[in-house]
């Protein structure tokens, strides 16, 4: 839950700063996030989460 929540938040605020920036209108930002959002309940969506915690697994493990 807490890896997922920070995505969220750091995913929102790429997407406030994409928008402010001028790289990217409110429309196509509200049609990605909506499509996000409808997406997130089908049978895709444990896929894509497990996808997403792989990733983010595997560069936590990475040492300096």
């Amino acid at each position: 839950m807490a890896i997922s929540l920070s995505v969220v938040l750091l995913l929102g605020i790429i997407l406030v700063v994409m928008i402010r920036s001028g790289s990217i209108k409110p429309g196509p930002a509200i049609v990605a996030a909506l499509f996000g959002f409808f997406l997130a309940p089908t049978g895709m969506g444990p896929s894509i989460n497990r996808f997403v915690n792989s990733i983010i697994e595997s560069i936590s493990q990475i040492t300096f």
